[in-house]
């Protein structure tokens, strides 16, 4: 396994792992892919963006602020997902708004490989969040993507475009909805 790899991170040993691979000289899989490392440059920079930028739903907030019982959010995700650098800034500021919510950041592709019990249409797609009370059980899971961005791979997957289109569509539409359909689907699951 290599070294700058951590299981059950918090956000910021999740942010240390970017700073580490991208200054690793050894890079080991799939960082050594030049694609695969400039997605993770570049979603680093796009979480700083959130992390100073974000505005949380105050509906949201205050829907988890009453939470009265422990919850233990489990985020699952990849330095290289440009879906993730959009939602887990959200998710971190969310659940620092209880102190009954504690998180862990797993990766999906290091053990324990959760992923493989959330699948969505049988593919590991991140990122996922799934919350649990606090015998372990699951309340809900969220992911990979809210419903207007997965609309956005939808269509252009539909239209036979390339990689580099969907995903420049898909960095537009999470600039322009700022978080907002994602608390609003959160939202959801805290009536």
């Amino acid at each position: 396994m290599p070294s700058y790899i951590t299981i059950d991170m918090n956000y910021q040993q999740y942010q240390q792992l970017f700073d580490d691979i991208l200054s690793s000289k050894n890079l080991q899989p799939p960082y050594n892919d030049s694609a695969y490392f400039n997605y993770t440059k570049l979603n680093r920079s796009r979480m700083s963006r959130w992390d100073k930028q974000a505005q949380l739903n105050e509906q949201l907030v205050a829907q988890i602020i009453r939470v009265s019982a422990l919850q233990h959010w489990v985020i699952i995700t990849e330095p290289w997902c440009g879906d993730a650098a959009h939602v887990v800034p959200f998710l971190i500021k969310l659940a620092a708004c209880n102190p009954l919510i504690t998180y862990e950041i797993q990766l999906r592709d290091q053990p324990p490989f959760l992923i493989d019990l959330y699948l969505t249409n049988g593919s590991k797609s991140i990122p996922k969040l799934i919350v649990r009370n606090e015998s372990g059980q699951d309340i809900f899971h969220w992911g990979p993507r809210p419903a207007g961005a997965q609309q956005v791979m939808n269509k252009f997957k539909a239209a036979g475009a390339d990689f580099e289109a969907t995903k420049i569509a898909l960095q537009n539409w999470y600039n322009e909805d700022k978080g907002a359909e994602l608390m609003q689907e959160l939202s959801s699951f805290y009536r």
